[in-house]
């Protein structure tokens, strides 16, 4: 299955007291992963934000597996896990990548709500097609039951 990769390189600023990456940053970088996603794949969708599109983010998980510290290499890939109605889940997986070597640091998921911003009311919308169309190529094969 494919997955959308951003690559981040830990920083001192996202590291606590003892050392170890603040659990919040990776949120933080599930957000940015989402953000280059729509750079990259559906910029279409990212102009209708500035014309009231918006995603809110209804539910978000992290398990972590294992520390990262700062100037660790990170690769954290996003594939799509369902779609439905206005709604979709994403699956992330974060990798540490140091020395060419892949381990398995962390797992997440988020869902987001396609809603339209009118005024101060949102109503639900159904998910852009550029943006349905883009997801589709990081989802995995749909399963046959024989």
């Amino acid at each position: 299955m494919r997955a959308y990769e951003y690559r981040h390189i830990v920083g001192f600023e996202e590291t606590n007291l003892v050392g170890n990456v603040y659990f919040v940053n990776h949120l933080r970088w599930q957000g940015r992963c989402r953000e280059l996603f729509l750079r990259d794949h559906a910029p279409g969708t990212l102009a209708q934000m500035s014309r009231g599109l918006a995603f809110v983010t209804v539910r978000v998980v992290c398990d972590y597996l294992e520390e990262l510290r700062a100037l660790d290499e990170v690769s954290i890939r996003m594939t799509l896990e369902s779609l439905a109605q206005n709604r979709l889940t994403m699956s992330f997986e974060y990798f540490r990548t140091d020395s060419g070597r892949e381990k398995l640091v962390a797992r997440g998921e988020q869902q987001i709500a396609c809603m339209l911003r009118e005024g101060d009311r949102m109503t639900p919308i159904p998910i852009p097609s550029e943006l349905r169309d883009a997801l589709r190529s990081f989802s995995p094969p749909p399963s046959y039951m024989g």
